[in-house]
């Protein structure tokens, strides 16, 4: 299976394409140990430059079939959580994507530098959280991003992955700019900036107003935009949004990921939604006679 399953992800060697997505079990190093026998790579949770204790709670609304969250990415800071991708590089024989945020460029390359000084793989870059502060705008403005991407990747030698926002009128526009400023790959999508009313109170439920749409009602709309994204970049994509089973996976792969983040569907099915997908990804390259899954990559766009 392994050998099917393998995946050069901007020349970091993946035994899986599955890849834990920000922001769920980002922080913890028995999770990471639990995980490391079915994923390709790790991406921690967003970590800025000082710690932050995020938004007021409540911070999380179950839907129906999805999840929203303002959590607002509380996080320890960057010099504290060096010392976790320390350890968890010592543990680990995965590589690790340290995600990193900020409401500056200086912000985003201090924080960028200090997670590649600790060990990092890679680095993602989170232009795109809807619900904190600043961070959202760099995922809006090509220039702001391009400039962002360009001063980050002068700053460190890890490849450089952008997270980027659904809530765009053209989202390949961000990514041309991303890869224009240094970025080895995309990751798309965030979640979709979403809110909820509570009709007694009559105001909006999260003290922070807005908050993040993931979880399936997602997934088409990461499949559109992976799609346009594709067309438009020449570096690796991460396919991110609403995959709960092995065919929203090989969905976002046929629509141009090289690798897929999995998040949610963690919370509603456990960590062994990992092996399931992986075994269903291998019945399916081997059920259409393909090498590998780099086969499938884009193939979706060869048959149109």
């Amino acid at each position: 299976m392994v050998i099917l399953l393998n995946v050069d992800l901007a020349q970091i060697k993946l035994k899986s394409p599955l890849i834990l997505a920000s922001g769920i079990l980002g922080t913890s190093i028995p999770y990471f140990r639990n995980l490391e026998k079915d994923i390709g790579s790790i991406t921690t949770k967003s970590i800025g430059v000082k710690p932050s204790f995020g938004h007021e709670t409540p911070n999380i609304i179950p839907l129906k079939n999805g999840i929203l969250n303002s959590m607002g990415i509380p996080n320890p800071g960057i010099e504290y959580f060096k010392h976790e991708i320390k350890l968890a590089k010592s543990l680990l024989s995965i590589p690790i994507i340290v995600s990193v945020y900020g409401e500056d460029e200086d912000e985003f390359r201090k924080a960028a530098f200090h997670a590649e000084d600790a060990g990092a793989d890679a680095i993602e870059l989170n232009l795109s959280c809807p619900h904190k502060g600043k961070v959202a705008q760099f995922s809006e403005s090509a220039t702001l991003a391009k400039s962002t991407l360009e001063s980050v990747s002068n700053s460190v030698k890890v490849p450089i992955f952008a997270k980027l926002s659904p809530n765009v009128s053209n989202i390949s526009k961000i990514a041309v700019a991303c890869e224009n400023g240094g970025a080895k790959g995309i990751c798309a999508i965030n979640t979709l900036k979403s809110m909820k009313i509570d009709i007694n109170m009559k105001k909006p439920l999260f003290p922070s107003t807005f908050g993040g749409l993931s979880g399936p009602p997602l997934h088409p709309i990461a499949v559109r935009c992976v799609y346009e994204i594709y067309q438009a970049v020449s570096i690796p994509i991460i396919g991110t949004g609403g995959v709960t089973n092995w065919q929203d996976a090989i969905e976002l792969i046929l629509a141009g990921a090289k690798c897929v983040g999995i998040g949610t569907s963690i919370s509603i099915k456990g960590i062994s939604i990992f092996k399931e997908i992986n075994e269903g990804i291998f019945k399916y390259i081997e059920k259409n006679n393909y090498k590998s899954i780099n086969d499938l990559v884009g193939l979706a766009h060869r048959s149109v």
